[in-house]
């Protein structure tokens, strides 16, 4: 960081600190007390309040009537909207000042809209949204969009929504999606008066010989299950029963499925982050995969998954 020289610092403002980087901007009214660090090209709107234990990244926005308390960090391209309140004690009480501080990391990218609560000790993810008004009580996944009190996953960020909806009769039908490998595929479903069929034959219509299958169930709805990719392991999914909308990432894209029909499965390749949220209450899902369990298969941090997602690529 450059000295506070090379930012603009309005003159009604009380920066101490000397770590405010080239091209920031401090408006009137903000107090920035010593130990602050943040970065360059940053708005910190007026009337805001940054303590000692704070880091701000690069092209950081902070709109006005924002306090950062000790243990907030704010990454690169992260964007806080007015009034939105974050705390760093579960259980304050007036001059106590030996309780630990607890840390809260708002990730690259990521938006936390106008007058949301932010509650100690979460992060919320890169290219994460939180809605305005929204109350944030445990972690926010990267790419996640979060509404209401408590907050609630409704989304995920340029990931749209499909869906087969016209079933095969005699054959699969494997669809391409916007996400590297991934495939959308309409089983074949056979209905006469005895009652209904749906088959899916291994190394047909699912592309490898399964070695384990699970089934994932009595999920409640504000639960998100997934979060992970697979080194080497291939997957196939089928909702059996009710409905589960699936998240699949290859780093680059994004792309969101809903499964909400025994003939449709969705294949997913290695390296895609995976992610499976919206179960309804009734919601049973079968995967099978190629590879028996192995715990160093799993990558189960976003930001590792880009780094390999993007040296293979």
């Amino acid at each position: 960081m450059t000295s506070q020289t090379a930012a603009f610092l309005h003159p009604l403002a009380d920066v101490q600190s000397d770590r405010i980087g080239a091209g920031t901007r401090v408006w009137q009214f903000c107090v920035v007390l010593p130990g602050a660090a943040i970065g360059s090209d940053c708005n910190i709107c007026s009337h805001c309040f940054i303590e000692n234990e704070v880091v701000v990244g690069d092209r950081v926005t902070v709109k006005s009537g924002v306090q950062l308390w000790d243990g907030i960090t704010l990454d690169d391209d992260a964007f806080i909207g007015p009034n939105v309140t974050f705390s760093n004690d579960k259980f304050p009480r007036s001059k106590q000042f030996d309780r630990p501080v607890l840390t809260t990391h708002i990730g690259r990218g990521a938006s936390v809209g106008a007058g949301a609560t932010i509650l100690p000790g979460v992060s919320v993810g890169s290219g994460a949204m939180v809605g305005a008004g929204a109350v944030v009580t445990r972690s926010v996944p990267a790419h996640a969009i979060v509404l209401g009190n408590p907050a609630r996953i409704v989304g995920y960020v340029d990931a749209g929504s499909s869906a087969a909806r016209e079933p095969a009769i005699a054959a699969p039908v494997a669809s391409e999606t916007a996400v590297l490998g991934v495939r959308l595929v309409t089983l074949p479903r056979i209905a006469d008066i005895r009652g209904s069929l749906s088959v899916g034959e291994f190394e047909r219509a699912v592309p490898f010989a399964a070695k384990r299958y699970f089934l994932v169930f009595d999920v409640p709805s504000i639960e998100t299950r997934g979060e992970h990719a697979h080194r080497a392991c291939e997957q196939f999914l089928v909702c059996v029963r009710g409905s589960v909308s699936v998240v699949a990432d290859d780093g680059t894209n994004r792309q969101e499925f809903l499964l909400d029909r025994l003939e449709i499965g969705l294949y997913l390749p290695p390296m895609i982050w995976g992610i499976q949220y919206r179960y309804s209450p009734d919601a049973v899902l079968l995967v099978f995969a190629s590879h028996f369990y192995d715990s160093a298969d799993y990558i189960r941090d976003y930001d590792e998954f880009l780094s390999l997602a993007q040296s293979a690529a």
